[in-house]
């Protein structure tokens, strides 16, 4: 084959080697990482090892390529045997192989931890999976974590990933479905879920969805969620996020579909309730009785965080009267030489908790205890008694922020702390009439939500009766003998155990 030139970039692996190096390095621009070895395999057939520092395992290069070659003499060819076949086939032991001919996939392999092997007079080349980069090994959760349960964590590694999740499902109906999104990264993402117990129409239409994303890049999970997602412009996550893979697990098993993509260590659930964002893992390892409190004090820290500062605005500014003439003048005598309206004070003490909040993720943690102390002594204090704010404030303020922690998943944490601010608006302009128009609005606005054509706000509404065994309250395990209905599942049988009533003895 006559040499290309640079006009006429190779699409293709040429039969000529030379011209397949000289592409190869041109076309990554010559980088040091790319380690190219040129051989003369058994005396007789100029050869060629591509790959890239740091991506590979270097113990496999060495045992399952170079010592094959080496170990390999030309009277051990059978005769009339194709080199290319033979050495593909007899002489390399790698266990994951194959071949290629074009040269995207010859540098997406080599780019993804692969061995790229090329030999004189052959349109083909051999790839050897050898992925050997550093990995963060598997620990405990930092975003979701339980006092019992297991205690294993998502990495960044997908096939980990993948691995920590079968670990737990031993079942040839988990399926897994991989593609490449990302015009320059080609990142893996991988769709997980139980053939006959998911919906095929999520499936379907989750395919479709990332199908259609045509982006330069996916670092991150985030980029699949805002480009799958159904509403774009709410506050409150359509899309349930995870970092154990029990909760992933046991997600699955309930009929929902899990993305999973290289590089992070949280996976996207689909389809999302609105319930879902309340739930902890840890719910399900505890007896019903303990599960079912804890639930609730989560629906009322929820409401605290989101209602606590508006109700005081509106009480101190139009409904004076709602509160005890003990408690009324505490509260005017603490307001005496404060200058502002309750409104400002309290939108002045939120925004310096949120910039606090803001410092304390982003500084580093050897002076993040520094940070939390004069954050809630020295700046609390000192606000008090210099009567820019009132110490009723304080407490509100301190009391949302505690409870707003309480919410399991961050995402509605967030939703809640935005939310707030706009309540807070109405309780200034119209009293308790501003928060009720305001909830009336969130109420309206969480029902028209769906996640993959599934109700937000299901159970709930619409009123689903099945599904209310494990939505405030838990019932306990033999009780809950079918899967939610709202996750459209195809069978939804879960258990057939049966709860044996204790008897009188005779």
């Amino acid at each position: 084959m006559p040499n290309e030139n640079k006009s006429c970039p190779l699409t293709h692996v040429s039969s000529c080697l030379r011209d397949n190096v000289n592409h190869i390095q041109s076309s990554i621009g010559n980088s040091g990482d790319l380690i190219v070895k040129e051989l003369l395999w058994m005396q007789k057939w100029p050869a060629a090892v591509f790959y890239i520092d740091g991506l590979i395992n270097t113990q496999l290069l060495h045992d399952s390529v170079l010592r094959s070659f080496m170990r390999m003499e030309i009277h051990h060819v059978p005769e009339g045997a194709e080199p290319f076949d033979y050495l593909k086939d007899q002489v390399l032991i790698a266990g994951h192989s194959g071949t290629l001919d074009e040269m995207d996939a010859l540098f997406n392999r080599m780019l993804s931890g692969g061995i790229i092997i090329l030999l004189e007079g052959y349109a083909k080349s051999i790839w050897i999976d050898a992925v050997g980069w550093e990995d963060r090994n598997v620990s405990e959760p930092q975003s979701q974590t339980v006092v019992r349960g297991p205690m294993e964590g998502f990495t960044e590694n997908l096939r980990t990933n993948t691995a920590l999740v079968r670990k737990r499902i031993r079942d040839p109906r988990l399926w897994m479905e991989t593609r490449q999104i990302g015009e320059v990264t080609h990142t893996n993402v991988a769709v997980m879920f139980i053939k006959g117990i998911a919906d095929e129409g999520v499936i379907q239409e989750l395919r479709e969805r990332l199908d259609r994303i045509d982006i330069d890049g996916i670092m991150e999970s985030g980029y699949i969620e805002e480009e799958i997602q159904d509403a774009t412009f709410t506050p409150f996550p359509t899309i349930y996020n995870s970092e154990r893979p029990d909760s992933v697990a046991a997600s699955l098993l309930e009929g929902k579909v899990a993305i999973l993509v290289d590089g992070t260590p949280f996976v996207l659930l689909i389809p999302a309730l609105f319930v879902q964002f309340f739930q902890s893992a840890e719910d399900y390892y505890q007896r019903a009785d303990i599960s079912t409190l804890l639930r609730m004090l989560r629906f009322l820290a929820f409401f605290i965080a989101l209602l606590a500062p508006a109700f005081y605005i509106a009480i101190s500014t139009f409904h004076q009267e709602m509160l005890p003439t003990n408690l009324l003048i505490s509260l005017a005598a603490q307001r005496e030489g404060v200058p502002f309206p309750a409104f400002v004070e309290a939108m002045l003490m939120e925004i310096t908790y949120e910039i606090l909040r803001e410092a304390g993720v982003r500084i580093p943690k050897t002076v993040g205890q520094a940070v939390s102390i004069v954050g809630t002594l020295v700046i609390g204090q000192a606000a008090v008694d210099a009567g820019v704010v009132s110490a009723a404030m304080v407490i509100i303020v301190s009391i949302t922020a505690i409870s707003s922690y309480v919410i399991p998943e961050n995402g509605l944490s967030i939703a809640v702390r935005i939310v707030r601010f706009a309540l807070m608006m109405l309780a200034a302009a119209f009293g308790f009439l501003g928060i009720l128009m305001g909830l009336m609005a969130l109420l309206l606005h969480l029902t028209s939500l769906r996640s993959f054509g599934v109700s937000y706000m299901s159970p709930f509404g619409p009123y689903v009766q099945s599904d209310m065994k494990d939505t405030i309250f838990r019932l306990p395990w033999p009780w809950m003998t079918t899967r939610p209905n709202a996750n459209q599942v195809q069978n939804t049988i879960r258990q057939k155990t049966q709860r044996k009533r204790a008897g009188k003895k005779k």
